[in-house]
């Protein structure tokens, strides 16, 4: 694989072999996720609506990997082809640069347009055999045609992970007084972090008709919460907003989940104890990764009235971290999780850093199987 240029973060994998093993890497971590999801669950850092929602995102991130991973199959074995390399970020990110998945959303949009124009794939195979068996060359530009074939039929299909993932709503319970219950969610992919970020939002509606179909707050509620989903805000700046631009609807949680940045020797930079972990573990290829994994929770500690003339209203104060010193994180608290595999595990254990006695460790086996260590 070529020595990554030290100069950028950005890294340009224009190896064909260099981008399997990338895609092939996240394709193992991506299926880890749900595992880690349930162990959540497990212990209620997570309620199984929570798991739900969260395993939908996965599988939708790991939908996009899947298109790209197709987009740039012959990576590196073509001159003069437009775009066939993929671009990642290489430090603090291991994820696609966020230009990746703007093209992907607009290749998206104009799929079924794009597939009216291909040759078929039956006859792109026909023509594979006829030039490997009567001309004997590698049919590069065809397996090239049938690799965007097959990336234009993953996103007619759907179900992948945008730069924007919209806002929906489901009902947890009915709240006393008349009131619903919902979990609002919503994802962003950060366009300065290079990683896909989840936002859970509980909510308790005090409004005359259900939220979700509710045609006039439902749509300002979508884009007020995709308009305020930036890295640099933080949850308490979000939820008072929210909370003051909507009467009838009350932020009681909100949750903001970091799905990156991954670690890799052979793909991103690091530097400090987990480039001293990676190293020492010497893992075999699949098994030399790391990903970290932030949860920002906000939770409402109590409510007051604000009395007008002829009204009053609810507002919202949100508890905020008593700990933190000398950082004010705008949240409750702030968990930090790494997930990785047995070997980079035991290296870690053995060196032991500072920084990381207080991250939550999720141990993925060869079986797969997510162990949890504290």
């Amino acid at each position: 694989m070529p020595e990554l240029d030290l100069t950028t973060d950005h890294k340009v994998l224009d190896d064909d072999l260099a981008a399997r093993r990338y895609f092939a890497k996240f394709e193992g971590i991506t299926r880890r996720l749900t595992g880690v999801a349930s162990e959540m669950e497990k212990d209620r850092s997570f309620s199984a609506m929570d798991s739900d929602v969260l395993e939908g995102y996965v599988r939708a991130i790991s939908a996009t990997f899947r298109a790209l991973s197709l987009k740039y199959l012959v990576s590196g074995r073509l001159d003069g082809i437009g775009q066939k390399h993929l671009t990642i970020d290489l430090h603090e990110s291991g994820f696609p640069i966020f230009q990746e998945l703007v093209t992907m959303a607009n290749d998206a949009a104009q799929a079924a347009r794009h597939l009216e124009g291909m040759t078929s794939a039956e006859h792109l195979k026909d023509e594979m055999v006829r030039q490997i068996v009567g001309e004997r060359v590698v049919p590069t530009r065809l397996q090239y045609a049938m690799s965007q074939r097959l990336y234009y039929e993953a996103l007619l299909k759907g179900g992948m992970y945008f730069p924007q993932m919209h806002p929906q709503a489901q009902w947890i319970a009915d709240v006393s007084g008349g009131r619903r219950g919902y979990l609002v969610h919503w994802g962003i992919y950060d366009s300065q972090l290079n990683v896909p970020v989840v936002y859970l939002m509980e909510v308790v509606d005090s409004g005359r008709k259900a939220l979700p179909v509710d045609e006039g707050r439902w749509p300002a509620v979508q884009a007020h919460l995709l308009a305020q989903s930036v890295g640099g805000l933080k949850l308490v700046t979000i939820a008072k907003g929210f909370d003051a631009d909507f009467a009838d609807l009350h932020p009681k949680r909100l949750r903001r989940l970091h799905l990156g940045p991954m670690y890799s020797s052979a793909f991103t930079l690091q530097t400090g104890p987990i480039r001293e972990v990676l190293e020492g573990a010497k893992s075999p290829v699949g098994e030399d990764w790391a990903l970290a994994w932030t949860t920002e929770e906000l939770e409402s500690e109590r409510v007051e009235v604000e009395k007008g003339w002829f009204s009053s209203t609810e507002r919202e104060i949100f508890r905020l971290d008593p700990f933190s010193v000398g950082e004010d994180t705008g949240a409750t608290r702030v968990t930090r999780s790494l997930i990785l595999p047995q070997r980079p595990f035991q290296v870690l254990a053995e060196k032991d850093p500072a920084g990381f006695r207080d991250v939550r460790k999720f141990v993925v086996g060869k079986d797969g199987r997510v162990v949890v260590y504290r």
